[in-house]
């Protein structure tokens, strides 16, 4: 457990609750929180989540800017629908692109766990785009994504990240409940 690892386990806790509470600066919290874990996963040979924090950021700044300029409610950012065809096709394309990434790290370098490294990678930015999107979906998705990467962590000696991403399965849990509530408020109103 490095002074790294506690550092970014402490932001991106932050970003997380930030996100629940749809506040727009859960996305420059998450920016420190993606350079951290960069360079920690880099040297942990986890280069599927390394290349993952990078695109982290493009995609970080694609979400303040989409919660930025959209509408509101109430002063926070509006919660917006799926369709279930939409969840079917976007989680199809993630597992073909994860697997090819896949592919990729374990011909191409030295990875640790390129299969699994890679097929969280590609959950985890279809996640990321679902939140900048507003989609309640996300939540749902993260739960799951959650519990893999807990045992990962685990396998790779990283127990205090670990920790955080088991404690992410219980935050994406109360992200899901607390985005329905306000799903459910928010289309109450649209229908009086």
């Amino acid at each position: 457990m490095s002074p790294l690892e506690i550092f970014a386990v402490i932001v991106s806790v932050i970003g997380v609750v930030l996100t629940i509470r749809r506040n727009i600066w859960c996305w420059g919290v998450n920016l420190i929180a993606y350079i951290l874990y960069g360079y920690l996963f880099f040297e942990y040979k986890l280069y599927g989540e390394t290349i993952l924090q990078i695109v982290f950021v493009f995609l970080g700044v694609y979400g303040f800017y989409n919660w930025s300029r959209t509408k509101k409610e109430d002063h926070v950012i509006k919660i917006e629908p799926i369709s279930k065809q939409k969840i079917v096709f976007h989680v199809f394309i993630t597992v073909i692109g994860g697997f090819i990434f896949g592919l990729s790290l374990h011909y191409f370098t030295d990875a640790a766990l390129p299969l699994l490294d890679s097929q969280l990678a590609a959950f985890s930015l279809l996640g990321t785009y679902w939140t900048s999107r507003k989609h309640i979906a996300t939540w749902v998705l993260w739960v799951f994504v959650d519990i893999v990467y807990t045992g990962m962590f685990i396998y790779k000696d990283l127990y205090l990240t670990a920790t955080l991403y088991a404690s992410f399965v219980g935050l994406a849990a109360w992200g899901w409940h607390q985005w329905t509530q306000v799903k459910n408020k928010q289309d109450q109103l649209v229908t009086n």
